[in-house]
């Protein structure tokens, strides 16, 4: 992984010292080792527009394709959440109709109390998302039981402008070639589709090899570090 080839243009020139140090502190997560009692999980979220098919598509034939319209139908929009243990393998994919602060907080109660009821702590990285706060924990839960998950949670902000920092970019990549680089006609086709991706994912324990490290970036990405006056 070397984000410094192909993702420069998404570094603000104005970068300062708050972007490094965010980004610091999100690579020093990478190099920890796995400890099942503080997972690190990665979580994004991306969209998808739904397409119907106005015609039939014509099945493939000797020396022919298959055969379909460029016309299309559009049917809505959903949202899809994506949570990610790079150092074990895991991922999951959720489908809903909105990308709201319930949606979020739900997603993260299903997180701690589905994936690890018995973990200590859950380290998890994200981007600042006004809807990403422990303060959507608030709006949906009793004070107690957002004060109960909030506590389980170790909340690392990737950089404004810096996403691509976050694994869980990378496990939409991958959605997004073998699955969702096509016409999908409703909300039931993509959740099916995207079951079986993770499923098969999931199955052969597909890890993300994170090679971009604090060393890396200060040479680097040199250019972006203040200058200290002497």
């Amino acid at each position: 992984m070397k984000p410094w080839l192909y993702r420069q243009w998404c570094i603000p020139p104005e970068a300062n010292a708050a972007f490094v140090c965010a980004m610091e502190d999100v690579l020093d997560l990478y190099t920890r080792p796995c400890d099942p009692h503080r997972p690190l999980v990665c979580m994004d979220e991306t969209s998808k527009q739904l397409v119907k098919e106005t015609r039939r598509r014509i099945g493939p034939a000797p020396r022919r394709p298959t055969r379909v319209d460029y016309e299309y139908e559009r049917n809505g929009v959903c949202n899809l959440f994506v949570f990610c243990e790079p150092l074990t393998g895991w991922r999951s994919v959720s489908v809903t109709e909105r990308r709201t602060k319930a949606d979020w907080a739900r997603q993260i109660k299903a997180l701690l109390d589905g994936r690890y009821p018995k973990a200590d702590q859950v380290t998890l990285v994200l981007d600042n998302l006004n809807t990403h706060t422990g303060a959507a924990l608030y709006e949906v839960f009793e004070p107690k039981e957002a004060r109960r998950l909030l506590e389980r949670l170790d909340i690392h902000y990737t950089p404004k402008h810096g996403s691509w920092l976050n694994m869980a970019e990378i496990e939409l990549g991958v959605l997004g070639r073998q699955c969702l680089d096509r016409r999908l006609a409703d909300k039931a086709t993509l959740a099916r589709e995207v079951a079986a991706w993770q499923h098969e994912r999931n199955s052969a324990h597909a890890t993300v090899d994170w090679r971009f490290t604090t060393a890396d970036a200060r040479i680097k990405l040199k250019r972006l570090y203040p200058t200290i006056s002497p």
